[in-house]
């Protein structure tokens, strides 16, 4: 038989108190008037018995429910962005917030479904979020419902968090000029004449705007660039492998994110060439393998945990609005060093 939930009338009963005095003490009113006893009582009261206060009450009270709506569309059941969830849990729990996560594989129906469910259950806001940046089409909330937008950006709802792309396309260029790559440098996942009618993301756009404005800045132009589609390993190996059949004069390669990568080192190994010492690779993402490549891959990482905190932060407590962009961190290991001879 289920055990019978502690109320707060059991809590002031073994503490020897009013329940409304116990109340002030748990809820942390500063102004209680009450003792350092009788604190210290209630506390121990509550840890004695194992109370645990009634949330849906206190949200009646406060009109706060202390819980979050996270609306996805693939983010939940993929690797690659599940460190988003995982910055939004950690920050919500920081703030005594539960999380309530709701996938819908962007279908509008299922949007419009999860929306639906997370206000019947009066949560405090709604973070909107996607896998790959792009605008995410949100139907109409109610009045004073907060909503953020997490790799993504509505014409709704102005407050959106972001990768600061375009910095960190100009750094991995950046790492290539600083080990003294200036001739052989080829691109690898786009070519802006090949794909002239074709848009990724808006993410994805900038994060071209900041190789090119780089590569212009230092008077450098790559020699080659691949374009590709889908940006898998089976197509980086087969970009790279056309590029060196084509020209021996590759020194480094950029690539568009690390999976194309992978490919690359593939084909780089099958022509009997060695990364770094014949050929330099930076890439983007920082994909939890590219630390177990030999030698590991230097990369451009996307700032997922930190994108998550940032909009749970936010959604709580609106400091700021428009687009909040997050630093790419860096990650250097070992695929890039100076130009062979």
């Amino acid at each position: 038989m289920a055990s019978k939930r502690v109320t707060l009338a059991d809590v002031a009963r073994l503490a020897g108190l009013s329940p409304t005095a116990a109340s002030m003490i748990l809820n942390g009113r500063p102004d209680t008037r009450l003792s350092q006893d009788a604190h210290d009582r209630v506390n121990a009261a509550a840890a004695t018995l194992g109370y645990r206060p009634n949330v849906a009450a206190r949200g009646l009270r406060t009109d706060k429910t202390r819980t979050i709506g996270f609306i996805s569309d693939v983010v939940a059941t993929t690797r690659f962005a599940s460190g988003l969830i995982k910055g939004a849990l950690d920050a919500a729990e920081a703030a005594g917030h539960v999380m309530l996560v709701m996938e819908t594989g962007g279908e509008p129906a299922r949007e419009t479904e999860a929306i639906g469910a997370v206000l019947d259950r009066q949560v405090d806001g709604i973070v909107f979020a996607t896998m790959r940046a792009r605008e995410l089409y949100v139907p109409d909330l109610p009045l004073g419902t907060n909503a953020v937008m997490l790799n993504a950006t509505n014409p709704n709802h102005s407050t959106a968090v972001l990768p600061d792309e375009l910095r960190g396309g100009r750094d991995a260029v950046e790492l290539l000029v600083r080990a003294g790559h200036r001739d052989g440098i080829a691109l690898i996942g786009q070519n802006d004449e090949v794909e002239r009618d074709v848009f990724r993301s808006a993410t994805v756009a900038r994060r071209i705007a900041g190789i090119r404005s780089a590569m212009a800045d230092h008077d450098l132009a790559f020699i080659a660039e691949q374009s590709i589609w889908l940006w898998e390993p089976e197509d980086g190996y087969l970009a790279t492998k056309t590029l060196l059949d084509t020209r021996d004069d590759v020194r480094a390669l950029l690539c568009m994110n690390d999976r194309v990568a992978f490919g690359a080192y593939q084909a780089i190994a099958e022509r009997g060439l060695r990364v770094p010492d014949d050929i330099s690779i930076v890439s983007f993402d920082n994909d939890e393998l590219a630390a177990y490549l030999r030698p590991g891959l230097t990369t451009i990482a996307l700032p997922h945990e930190a994108m998550g905190r940032r909009a749970v932060e936010l959604l709580l407590h609106p400091t700021e609005s428009g687009e909040i962009l997050v630093p790419m961190p860096i990650v250097e290991r070992h695929s890039i060093s100076a130009p062979s001879a």
